[in-house]
């Protein structure tokens, strides 16, 4: 009921509705005993039970009392007052000091509380004495035992309040770290999400923009010439489209790869390797080492984005007359190979990416290798050709069989 008092739960509630209505219960009992005994004073009696009652109801009337210590204190000392006025008319009126423990304890600090039921505790033995005649254990028994209950109880109630006020804290601070790692993780997956498409864009419709982009230089050098060259050129531009407008399509689909659909890994490099040869001035020649297992489609659409990529940038960068692709099975490994007799590079000077110029392939096919546990190893100088290697562990060897699409 004040600053530093815990607010009220519904429970709470009621047991303020409890309290008051033992209160004046009492009150009636103790007028109601003077005057149906035919006591003396019984009129004072009925009189300070009647004050008793309207002070102690104006402290919930009183907002003042709910939110100050001070006033609160006050409003004990009226009602103690009264009270104590009751007790010397009536013996009775030893038992509103039970509630008056409780009033003590809840809105008093906890030195002040145990002070003032301490106070309350004494001047009812003493009443109680005093009307009897005699002190006697038993006379202070009652009140010293009520006091010592309400303590208990009052002090309980206040430890299991403030270990449930803890244990809430902790759950909102529990709620607001996991809506905190949600939000994180869902960060996480956006930019990893963010991360994969650009890799899949750049191996596939970028590579195959820039491939139709050079069919159709050759096909604008070829006009002049004969037509039927510039035609070769524009009908291999046009299947170029057809397949990144496949590749867009999947990607929008999330599907695997149209060049892993209904085939095996085995045979997507072969048919890459003559594409590329027939539509560049590339010759490139697929090998294929060791025995053919079931591969993970991660694994197969990893490893035929790394040709794709690896080719592409033969074909645009490197000035090479021949590239073999080899596909090896290597036991606990499987590696796919690009080696080029082009005109090489420095892999410790790369130039910087560049949205207009590229320069983003290498980085994604070592993200995509790295993704899946492998390791992508490029050895080339500057007029010696250029070797790639992509190699991606198997989880457990597998016996020998064909390849096939799971």
């Amino acid at each position: 009921m004040n600053a530093t008092a815990p607010p009220l739960t519904p429970t709470g509630r009621t047991l303020t509705w409890c309290l008051h209505l033992l209160v004046v219960a009492l009150l009636v009992l103790t007028a109601g005993r003077a005057v149906t005994d035919g006591r003396p004073h019984a009129g004072a009696v009925v009189a300070a039970a009647a004050a008793c009652g309207l002070v102690y109801a104006a402290g919930p009337a009183l907002p003042r009392v709910s939110r100050s210590r001070r006033s609160a204190a006050l409003w004990l000392a009226a009602v103690g007052a009264v009270w104590l006025a009751l007790l010397a008319l009536s013996a009775d009126g030893v038992w509103v000091a039970f509630p008056l423990y409780f009033l003590q304890l809840h809105l008093l600090s906890r030195r002040a509380g145990l002070a003032a039921v301490t106070a309350t505790a004494a001047a009812a033995i003493t009443g109680f004495a005093a009307h009897q005649g005699a002190f006697s254990a038993a006379t202070a028994i009652g009140p010293a035992l009520g006091a010592a209950v309400v303590v208990a109880v009052v002090w309980g109630y206040q430890a299991l309040y403030r270990e449930s006020e803890r244990r809430r804290r902790l759950i909102e601070e529990l709620t607001a770290t996991r809506a905190d790692l949600a939000e994180a993780q869902h960060a996480a997956g956006v930019l990893a999400e963010r991360e994969r498409l650009a890799r899949e864009i750049h191996d596939t419709l970028a590579q195959g923009l820039s491939s139709i982009q050079l069919l159709l230089r050759a096909a604008e050098r070829a006009l002049p010439g004969t037509a039927h060259g510039a035609a070769r050129y524009v009908g291999q531009a046009r299947q170029a489209a057809v397949d990144n407008l496949a590749e867009a399509r999947r990607l929008v689909a999330a599907l695997a790869p149209p060049a892993l659909e209904g085939s095996t890994l085995t045979d997507a490099l072969r048919r890459l390797c003559a594409t590329t040869s027939a539509r560049h001035r590339l010759t490139a020649r697929f090998h294929l080492a060791g025995e053919p297992v079931p591969l993970p489609t991660a694994h197969e659409v990893a490893l035929l984005r790394v040709a794709q990529s690896a080719l592409a940038n033969t074909v645009r960068h490197a000035g090479a007359a021949t590239a073999e692709v080899t596909l090896g099975y290597l036991g606990d490994h499987v590696a796919v190979d690009v080696v080029d007799d082009g005109r090489g590079f420095d892999p410790d000077h790369l130039p910087v990416a560049d949205p207009r110029t590229g320069g983003f392939g290498l980085a994604a096919m070592r993200a995509r290798v790295h993704a899946l546990g492998g390791a992508l190893t490029v050895v080339s100088s500057p007029g010696h050709g250029t070797a790639l290697s992509a190699r991606l562990p198997l989880d457990r060897p597998a016996d020998p069989a064909p390849e096939a699409r799971p």
